[in-house]
């Protein structure tokens, strides 16, 4: 079965959570990866933040995506690293 078809046919995610997972896939590079700020997710779906920030958490929960936080050299965060699972 083909991602997107899994996550067509994944009853247990939103319709939010699946636009910002096929997102991430979409953005990701040849390991799954990608690391979008909260803020530029929301603006290319024209969702809101805490709906990114939502989706996001049920992709978690789901096991879908694993979330690393990201640094600066003087320890300020950055955007997350988003690892696609499955």
């Amino acid at each position: 079965m083909s991602f997107f078809n899994d996550v067509y046919g994944d009853r247990e995610l939103s319709a939010r959570a699946k636009i910002v997972c096929l997102y991430l896939h979409d953005r990701a590079n040849g390991e799954g990866e990608s690391w979008y700020a909260i803020g530029t997710i929301a603006a290319d779906l024209a969702l809101s933040r805490s709906t990114v920030k939502r989706a996001l958490s049920d992709l978690v929960r789901l096991g879908r995506v694993e979330i690393q936080p990201r640094y600066r050299e003087n320890g300020g965060q950055t955007s997350n690293l988003y690892r696609l699972r499955k």
